[in-house]
């Protein structure tokens, strides 16, 4: 079996994100742009998760695919995101489909897709990327949480490590593994976690980093707004 992509979906999970939706998805336009040259697809899709602001409408004027949840799991608008993916590219094979993901309030680099694509070129099921803060109003806590984290780095199972708004999957492994839980926070850690048990092959690459918000207030009761939180 080749490990060739044919086709990528970009899953963006969003509740009330306005103000920061259009960021990201400029900085998707950006990195799908050297890969749709090579005659790879990249679709990308926003889960409006209720939200009561303009999320879905800035997404749609965007030309990108908007699927609607009151389900306020940022769990199942993942596992939505990517169910929406798999019918809309039900052409492609599973095995030649890729899946990554990011946070309405993150930013990826240009090589984010293409540095995906080549990890699955290598054989690997699953690449799980750094993040960087933003800014942020405590500096003090941003440096905290840096040295939090440069440790974490060292171990691969601690949650400090996966992130939603770096991710990718290979779609058939994701499906083996049962795809994202409907859970409010760390889903994207279990997923992880079921991939190594299965065996697939997970990447921990140190670059391409994700630029992702440093604000106190999040979206996910237990992210990384809640660890700043605890440091401040």
């Amino acid at each position: 079996m080749t490990d060739r992509v044919d086709a990528v979906a970009v899953v963006v999970p969003a509740r009330n994100e306005a103000a920061v939706i259009g960021d990201c998805l400029r900085a998707i336009a950006v990195a799908r742009l050297p890969v749709v040259r090579t005659g790879v697809p990249v679709v990308v899709v926003v889960v409006a998760d209720s939200c009561g602001d303009q999320t879905a409408d800035i997404a749609r004027a965007a030309g990108i695919h908007v699927q609607v949840l009151q389900a306020g799991s940022v769990g199942a608008a993942r596992a939505a995101g990517c169910a929406y993916a798999l019918q809309v590219l039900a052409g492609v094979r599973r095995h030649a489909l890729w899946l990554a993901s990011t946070d309405a309030d993150s930013v990826v680099p240009r090589d984010w897709i293409s540095a995906q694509l080549s990890a699955a070129s290598a054989g690997y099921d699953a690449v799980a990327g750094l993040v960087s803060l933003g800014a942020t109003p405590s500096p003090s806590a941003a440096r905290r949480w840096d040295q939090a984290y440069a440790a974490s780095r060292r171990g691969t199972w601690l949650h400090e490590r996966v992130h939603g708004a770096n991710l990718g999957v290979r779609a058939d492994a994701y499906c083996r593994a049962g795809g994202f839980d409907d859970v409010a926070a760390h889903e994207d850690v279990r997923l992880v976690r079921r991939l190594q048990a299965a065996g697939c092959p997970v990447a921990w690459p140190e670059r391409p980093v994700v630029s992702t918000s440093g604000r106190l207030r999040g979206r996910a009761a237990h992210g990384v707004a809640a660890d700043l939180r605890r440091l401040a």
